[in-house]
């Protein structure tokens, strides 16, 4: 990836992810986290993706690795195709609002 595919990422995954690490993390931590996703080995994607975003995030831009962006661009991909399907009615409760925090959004911050 060159530098200006870098910086684009960048400034995309910090305009999907709203979420602050510490606020994730206790997200993480919730049963309402753990309820939702496609789950292998017991845990979802989105909640393996949510742990990797809070150590994205408290990484400096200097320091992010290659692997790190390419996640970056996958959770700004998933963030955007999901918002694109956002439910009728009040979004606060349901499992689509808790996928989308997994993956570090929370939608009912941009009501």
């Amino acid at each position: 990836m060159d530098p200006d595919e870098k910086d684009e990422t960048y400034s995309d995954f910090y305009d999907c992810v709203n979420m602050q690490p510490k606020e994730l993390e206790e997200w993480l931590e919730t049963e309402e986290s753990r309820s939702v996703g496609d789950s292998d080995s017991g845990e979802s994607t989105g909640h393996k993706s949510g742990r990797r975003i809070v150590e994205i995030k408290r990484t400096s831009k200097d320091d992010l690795t290659d692997s790190q962006y390419e996640h970056m661009r996958k959770v700004v991909g998933y963030v955007h195709r999901h918002l694109s399907q956002r439910p009728d009615g009040d979004v606060k409760d349901t499992d689509w609002r808790y996928s989308l925090m997994n993956w570090g959004h929370d939608p009912v911050k941009d009501d």
